[in-house]
């Protein structure tokens, strides 16, 4: 008897499978999030290394292909130099070792302005700390003997939480010293260890981006051996777009963060402000991070300010409003332009969403994420509504209760609906052209 091999077995077979693997899968994460948990962290930790050559490499592509297209290329070019395999690969060499020496010696010009100062700036902070605890606790006795009232509130207040302040001192911190240091001596030895994976992170990067054009041309083979035509090309798309928001809004923020911190070292070494250049670098590092940043960087800086002198700190947050909104309104829109697309709302939510998260890197990296998202629900929302021949805008739907008839968005008539119009119009005047043309004849 001869055997028959059916298709369609083997593909309920398979699919039964899938069914269980799934089952499996679903209660395995159900039931054991915390085994998972820990399979994800130290897989994550293993590949940490690869993941900071992946970051580096990315950072510094933009770098790379300015050097390789603006510089060296042309001097090949200028010379008459064949451009064959191995001119490439020698172009492709000189330009990765031009693009680390010139962000190596950026990064050193940077820290070697920035640390003997920030170093200084700590050390007078911490010698002098006595004498601003001193001033500023003469500035409040001061304050407070003008103002009996404020006096009693301010003593009350002292009265009724120096006891909890107490009580918290002697049961919850003193009791966690070894705690502290211990978790102290882990964060020295994580810190080392980043650095290290930072290290060999930056080796990686070089080799990815001496080929990132063959790692570029074997993700797109896989994406078209594994899907249809429209949708392997809708998904380059979509990794273009994520790249371009990405890109576009990392490098302007932080050629954004840059020339804010200097504005400020510049206005504040106007106005005298203590420890300028450390109030600058903190301003410009945490202007990073969006909408955020200004407060997290500037009220630490206040802080500091007060204890040093309190009319300056008040010349410091007009300074810092003035700052910020230049940035909003101005300096930010220039540079980023709408490279989110997300309103003001949108862009707290990301933030507060992805930093509660993720913390501080979350913050950063939350609005281009959301911007991401946010856009692929968008197409999937305009598709769906174009499949039901409705307006994708969002205008006619202000004033709408709801859709019972076809001539609800008279005014928005959806863009398939304007073309097949449009054609028919054509198609009509055509048509009266050549009747008149006949007659004329």
């Amino acid at each position: 008897m001869k055997f028959h091999f059916n298709k369609k077995y083997l593909y309920w077979g398979l699919t039964a499978l899938l069914v269980i693997i799934g089952a499996i899968l679903f209660y395995y994460i159900l039931f054991h999030n915390d085994s998972l948990s820990n399979v994800v962290h130290s897989f994550i930790t293993i590949s940490m290394p690869i993941i900071d050559g992946l970051i580096l490499a990315y950072l510094m592509t933009p770098v790379l292909n300015t050097v390789e297209g603006k510089v060296i290329k042309p001097i090949y070019v200028k010379a008459n130099i064949p451009m064959n395999e191995k001119s490439k690969k020698r172009i492709r060499m000189i330009s990765i070792l031009a693009t680390i020496v010139l962000v190596l010696v950026i990064l050193y010009e940077f820290f070697s302005m920035i640390i003997p100062e920030l170093i200084r700036s700590i050390q007078s902070i911490i010698f002098q700390f006595p004498t601003y605890v001193s001033n500023l606790t003469d500035w409040v006795a001061g304050l407070l003997e003008n103002n009996p009232n404020l006096e009693s509130m301010v003593s009350e207040l002292l009265d009724r939480y120096s006891a909890m302040l107490t009580n918290f001192l002697n049961s919850s911190v003193l009791p966690r010293i070894n705690g502290i240091i211990r978790t102290l001596l882990l964060s020295v030895t994580g810190f080392i260890k980043a650095m290290w994976n930072l290290i060999i992170g930056f080796i990686i990067s070089i080799y990815i981006l001496g080929s990132k054009e063959v790692f570029a041309g074997q993700a797109k083979k896989i994406v078209y051996a594994f899907f249809d035509l429209p949708t392997a090309n809708q998904i380059i798309s979509n990794v273009r777009f994520i790249h371009t928001t990405f890109i576009g809004f990392i490098s302007g923020k932080i050629i954004d963060s840059i020339i804010i911190g200097i504005i400020c070292f510049v206005c504040t070494n106007l106005i005298g402000t203590p420890y300028a250049i450390l109030v600058s670098v903190v301003i410009g590092v945490t202007n990073i991070i969006p909408f955020f940043g200004p407060w997290l960087g500037g009220i630490p800086c206040a802080i500091l300010i007060l204890m040093v002198n309190p009319l300056q700190c008040l010349y410091f947050i007009i300074l810092i409003l003035v700052i910020q909104q230049f940035d909003g309104n101005i300096l930010g829109p220039k540079i980023l332009g709408d490279s989110t697309g997300l309103s003001g709302f949108w862009v707290i939510f990301s933030i507060t969403i992805f930093g509660g998260i993720f913390g501080v890197l979350g913050m950063f990296v939350g609005v281009p994420i959301f911007a991401v998202l946010y856009a692929g629900f968008r197409a999937l929302v305009n598709r769906m509504l174009a499949k039901k021949d409705l307006p994708t805008d969002t205008r006619p739907y202000l004033s709408v209760g709801s859709i019972e008839t076809g001539n609800a968005f008279t005014e928005y008539a959806p863009v398939k609906k304007k073309r097949k119009s449009l054609e028919k119009r054509i198609k009509v005047k055509a048509d009266a052209d050549k009747s008149n043309m006949s007659t004329e004849e």
